[in-house]
């Protein structure tokens, strides 16, 4: 049997779409691009799954069965829930554009779409979500550019492991604030491929072995979890 698609990155993703076939192909393109993916069919299976997982970005059809995406989306506002939304759907007029963002959805794509297309629009909201204008994060003498995936400290190229980078990511986007450990372990999860919590502390370590000979600090917050110290003047 294959191995199952690599699902390193610390951004989850959860995909509300009934067609089989489009959502097995968007869910195994995100995921050869590092997203953890969570995919499903109904709009009562994805309020169920929005209440238990800390999403960083929902993809939602609108032409579902039953409860349409639309009337998923308003539902996921009116209980508080921010994350960006990104609307999939073959409708293209002005009228249904314009109720899908007024809804609260953050973008939209027409159908039939390009994976590259969708990529960086996913990441684009990420991005804007976390409030960074920019692919690259700079932190004392640490680089990480998120398009390329490519991470350095100092001049010399820094290797890290799916997962690695991963915990850093998540870490250096909240910087300086404290990521709790149970948001690392549930970023890092997918519902098919859970991850014991003894799981972070060994990522924690590995990149600290590898980090702090450059002076990139991570420091635990006892009872709460982790954060980037903050760089050296």
């Amino acid at each position: 049997m294959p191995d199952p698609p690599r699902t390193d990155t610390a951004m989850r993703l959860l995909l509300v779409e009934d067609d089989v076939l489009l959502a097995s192909g968007v869910r195994e393109g995100l995921e050869a691009q590092g997203y953890n993916v969570d995919a499903i069919d109904t709009a009562e299976a994805a309020l169920t799954g929005l209440r238990l997982t800390p999403y960083d970005l929902a993809i939602v059809d609108i032409g579902l069965p039953r409860m349409d995406g639309l009337e998923l989306v308003r539902r996921m506002r009116r209980d508080g829930l921010a994350l960006p939304v990104l609307i999939l759907t073959a409708r293209d007029t002005l009228e249904d554009r314009v109720d899908a963002l007024e809804l609260g959805a953050d973008d939209y794509l027409i159908k039939p779409f390009h994976l590259s297309e969708l990529v960086a629009r996913v990441r684009a909201l990420i991005r804007r979500s976390r409030a960074v204008a920019s692919s690259l994060i700079t932190h004392g003498a640490l680089t990480l550019d998120m398009a390329t995936r490519e991470a350095k400290l100092g001049d010399a190229p820094l290797a890290l492991t799916g997962r690695e980078w991963a915990t850093l990511e998540l870490l250096l986007l909240a910087a300086p604030r404290v990521v709790a450990k149970e948001k690392i372990l549930d970023s890092l999860s997918a519902w098919d491929r859970e991850l014991s919590p003894n799981a972070v502390e060994l990522y924690v370590s590995r990149l600290r072995a590898k980090l702090e000979p450059g002076g990139v600090r991570i420091l635990t917050v006892r009872g709460l979890g982790y954060r980037i110290e903050a760089p050296a003047e």
